[in-house]
């Protein structure tokens, strides 16, 4: 449940920061779009946020047309990655197994960037 509502949460703060930071809206308006998502392993935990300098939308489940996907072991490593999302952290949990990237390591990039400003 922590994580379901972390992830609620994360939208928005995402549309939050759409509004009020013009260096996150310079940002999204030079990659112009970034559709990405964030699960669990087995599925049972899933949201994707679907990001342009228009507007954020961000809703349940995972689909297959995203351009960036974090797919994290269980909740709790989720959880204990997230609350400290450092590129340090996330390569840590990926050579331990923790985390999976699906997509491109330079929307992994963007998307960091991007979170600097949240």
């Amino acid at each position: 449940m922590k994580l379901k509502l972390t992830l609620w949460l994360l939208g928005v703060l995402l549309k939050r920061a759409l509004r009020r930071k013009p260096r996150f809206r310079e940002q999204l308006e030079r990659m112009r779009r970034l559709d990405w998502g964030i699960a669990t392993e087995d599925l049972s935990v899933a949201r994707h946020y679907r990001m342009t300098p228009k507007g954020i939308t961000s809703e349940k489940g995972l689909p297959i047309d995203l351009d960036l996907e974090l797919r994290f072991r269980d909740q709790d490593a989720a959880l204990r990655i997230l609350r400290k999302p450092t590129q340090q952290a996330f390569l840590d949990g990926m050579v331990n197994g923790e985390v999976r990237l699906v997509g491109d390591s330079a929307d992994m990039n963007k998307l960091q960037k991007l979170l600097k400003y949240v």
